[in-house]
């Protein structure tokens, strides 16, 4: 693997002007979201000195983790004191201002990137991204427009660390906005089969830690007694379902511009039986026109000709005009592929079952 040096002097000339240890972009958002972008990962608040992580910063590890070209990833986010989550709904948060959230990304043993967001108003959050030199001893902030091939995760395939307009098509303010952190995710009902799945180590906060805590507004003893799970008819389908919540849900939900392709995937979207999220996907036609198909007749998923299904083709795909998610990966999530194929086999033998009867 290859990864790539940070080239400091030319990310500050991208940004703006390095001065006393803060960033500033001259003429305009001096007070806006790049402007308060810390320099230097250190000056965020991870750290309480090099490579010990400051003890307010809490670890966790989502149950269905967002799959980045097999990254290995250590997530923490830091509560201000004394703070709630509002948690009214409960599939939407509302963090309180001074949340900070890390997430950092390594690949072949290396870190690379360290991504950053920091709520600074009611809604508003600070995103960044840090990206670390070869020593791995600091990391120093990209630049707005993000940095190309900073690391080869496959021959010719690399890691990019994303524009910071690219961050927002994701954490945007009207939806949750940290993804990995929400109470499926952070559910003690962990699904053994989820894909690409982390470790719950001690100290690791779910929800249960969030409720004895206190750190809910209302309290929310019902995450603890009955904590969230997907509901599903076999291990396949909760595992599908819920790799299509988390990595699929922040942009196919009821609440985003593509609601009416009508494909909710957000766990807060899906009805009491989850498995309905997936009802009628072969009855749904895309136009996204796969090859082979007569015109107009593409479908999102077609159990009786698997391979014709769109969805599978465009999780297959890697270009970047047909690619599904349609960005963040540069090779295929191989395992998240046959999870698919598996099910829309299954799908295929029970029609063929009710056909016969």
């Amino acid at each position: 693997m290859r990864v790539r040096e940070p080239i400091v002097a030319a990310t500050f000339v991208a940004v703006g002007i390095f001065f006393g240890g803060a960033l500033w972009r001259e003429g305009v958002e001096a007070a806006g979201e790049i402007a308060a972008a810390p320099a230097t990962l250190m000056e965020t608040g991870l750290y309480q000195s090099p490579g010990l992580v400051d003890s307010r910063n809490r670890p966790f590890s989502p149950q269905y983790p967002l799959w980045t070209d097999g990254a290995a990833k250590r997530r923490w986010i830091q509560l201000p004191a004394g703070s709630a989550i509002d948690a009214s709904d409960v599939h939407e948060w509302r963090f309180p201002t001074g949340t900070k959230v890390w997430k950092e990304f390594s690949f072949g043993g290396r870190k690379v990137e360290t991504r950053f967001l920091w709520k600074t108003g009611d809604d508003s959050w600070v995103s960044a991204s840090y990206l670390w030199n070869a020593e791995g001893t600091e990391a120093a902030l990209a630049p707005a427009e993000g940095l190309p091939r900073v690391a080869e995760v496959a021959p010719n395939r690399f890691h990019n660390i994303p524009a910071v307009d690219q961050c927002r098509a994701c954490h945007v303010s009207n939806r949750t906005e940290l993804l990995g952190f929400n109470a499926l995710q952070l559910s003690t009902d962990r699904d053994p089969n989820a894909l690409h799945a982390e470790p719950l180590e001690p100290g690791m906060i779910t929800v249960r830690t969030l409720v004895q805590e206190e750190r809910f507004v209302p309290a929310r003893a019902d995450l603890v007694s009955d904590p969230p799970r997907i509901a599903a008819r076999t291990a396949d389908e909760r595992a599908l379902l819920g790799y299509l919540a988390g990595n699929c849900g922040a942009c196919h939900n009821r609440q985003s511009d593509l609601a009416p392709l009508g494909l909710y995937w957000k766990h807060g979207d899906m009805t009491v039986h989850g498995s309905d999220a997936l009802t009628g996907l072969s009855a749904r036609r895309t136009k996204w026109q796969v090859p082979g198909v007569p015109e107009g007749e593409s479908r999102v998923v077609d159990p009786q000709q698997p391979e014709q299904s769109a969805m599978l083709r465009r999780m297959r795909s890697r270009s970047p005009a047909s690619q599904m998610p349609p960005m963040g990966t540069a090779v295929q999530d191989r395992e998240a592929i046959q999870l698919l194929t598996r099910w829309l086999e299954s799908q295929q033998t029970a029609s063929s079952m009710e056909h016969e009867r």
